[in-house]
């Protein structure tokens, strides 16, 4: 979780310009820092090597910045991103070589010639997830537009702390350690593309089709489909050797799954990673139901005591899910930050900066309307020739 998320946001009215489009987010982020103020300190190691909070009250960083063309030139970030042409619209704090000695969040007001602006905000994975950072920036918006919190932040996270003692109850395979066999890394030496593809609804509709023909499955999902699919897509445009073991993680929310369920406006990670492991040959060979029936079972796992014991292996060994041969999904549902409101209106655009790490794989539901899924991801050039081959469907 210790990792930078950077995400844009951008807004236009035809009723009201940029001129005081930094005033109004900066002084409207010094309110409501009172209520989110975790944020406005910095993290330290404990006395029992944890991550922690040092409320200090040093604050965050705010920048504004002025660009010399209009908003519609930054394109669809959800379809064709480019990392370095969204990357100028954050804010990356100088000096800072770890993250201890970086804010927990960064805010950028970026004004165009159109009218238009961009938020662009970097915040510390640890101390929130996506659904934290939401109901955050949500509540930003609201105290712009001088509304109270629609949904306050719930600010205790000892109740999710480890049991004591603590139980190890679950086998965790998403902290294994994956021995690289096939020496995925080295391919990474060579020119990394960033690319999007869209999976419109008729192709997501024929993957669940194809993915109980052989009637193995009575039922799937989308995002169970389109996480084997191109889990399977991955791994032969890497050339993972047949015996080369092969990890899938992904994120489940937590929050209604805990006994009692988590409080309304908890501010911190609800979200628990699953996994599942197989070796390449299996995955490729068998039909696409199988991959299916990983991602399902994977799914099933996540329950009240899975979770509490996921908490505690972390308490008794300190280990971070190893992320060899693995590949990490994680969703981005666009029209959930279309509710974000600062007084100029919902989002003309939203979406992440980049991949925070080569082997994740970022799915974004574009909305109500289209239904469709782009799928981000980062890989070798000749790996992403190979990838953009499989998933013709």
């Amino acid at each position: 979780m210790a990792v930078i998320i950077r995400t844009i946001h951008g807004f236009k009215s035809s009723e009201r310009g940029n001129d005081k489009a930094g005033e109004v987010i900066r002084d409207a982020l010094g309110k409501v820092l009172v209520h989110y103020y975790p944020l406005a300190g910095r993290l330290m190691i404990s006395s029992e090597g944890k991550l922690v909070i040092n409320c200090t009250g040093e604050g965050v960083v705010f920048v504004e910045a002025e660009a010399d063309c209009e908003m519609k030139e930054i394109g669809d970030v959800t379809k064709k991103p480019n990392p370095d042409t969204l990357g100028k619209l954050v804010y990356d704090v100088p000096g800072t070589k770890n993250i201890l000695e970086m804010p927990l969040l960064v805010a950028q007001v970026t004004k165009f010639k159109c009218g238009g602006f961009a938020l662009g905000l970097c915040v510390n994975h640890c101390m929130v997830d996506g659904i934290a950072g939401l109901e955050f920036v949500n509540s930003w918006g609201e105290t712009a537009r001088g509304l109270p919190l629609t949904v306050p932040p719930f600010l205790d996270r000892t109740i999710l702390k480890s049991r004591d003692p603590p139980r190890i109850e679950y086998l965790h395979g998403e902290f294994s350690e994956i021995k690289d066999i096939s020496y995925t890394n080295r391919l990474y030496e060579e020119k990394v593309l960033y690319k999007s593809f869209c999976f419109y609804p008729d192709m997501l509709d024929k993957l669940k089709v194809k993915a109980k023909e052989n009637g193995a499955l009575e039922k799937c999902t989308t995002f169970e489909a389109l996480s084997a699919f191109v889990w399977r897509a991955r791994t032969k445009a890497l050339s993972m050797l047949p015996e080369q073991e092969t990890k899938l993680l992904f994120a489940v929310d937590g929050r209604p799954r805990f006994i009692p369920p988590l409080p309304k406006g908890y501010f911190g990670n609800g979200i628990v990673i699953t996994n599942s492991i197989c070796q390449a040959g299996e995955l490729l060979e068998k039909p696409l139901s199988f991959a299916v029936r990983l991602v399902q079972d994977a799914i099933k796992l996540v329950n009240d005591s899975y979770m509490r014991s996921s908490i505690d292996y972390f308490e008794i060994t300190r280990t971070r899910p190893s992320l060899a041969c693995t590949l990490l999904i994680t969703t981005w549902y666009s029209v959930a930050f279309r509710t974000t409101d600062f007084g100029w209106g919902k989002p003309v655009l939203s979406g992440p900066v980049a991949l925070p790490q080569k082997e994740m794989i970022l799915f974004l539901y574009d909305g109500e309307e289209t239904k469709s899924v782009n799928v981000l991801l980062c890989l070798p050039a000749h790996a992403m020739k190979m990838f953009q081959e499989l998933v013709h469907i």
